[in-house]
């Protein structure tokens, strides 16, 4: 295995852990309650209330940029 994949690897994680944190504060902002891990009890609005939520941040950044 190659030093590059490697650090692909520990970016993957750091990027993952990122989005698992902005996910639950978004849906904290809306006042869904999101546990870690699975959250099936979960309707489909909140689900999508909380992707749209980090969607929306995510274009006004880049917009701020």
């Amino acid at each position: 295995m190659s030093n590059n994949s490697n650090n692909n690897g520990v970016m993957t994680e750091k990027g993952r852990e990122a989005l698992e944190k902005f996910k639950m504060e978004s849906a904290n902002e809306l006042g869904i309650d999101l546990k870690k891990g699975y959250n099936g009890d979960l309707t489909s609005r909140e689900a999508g209330s909380i992707g749209g939520s980090m969607v929306k941040k995510m274009i006004d950044s880049y917009k701020m940029q």
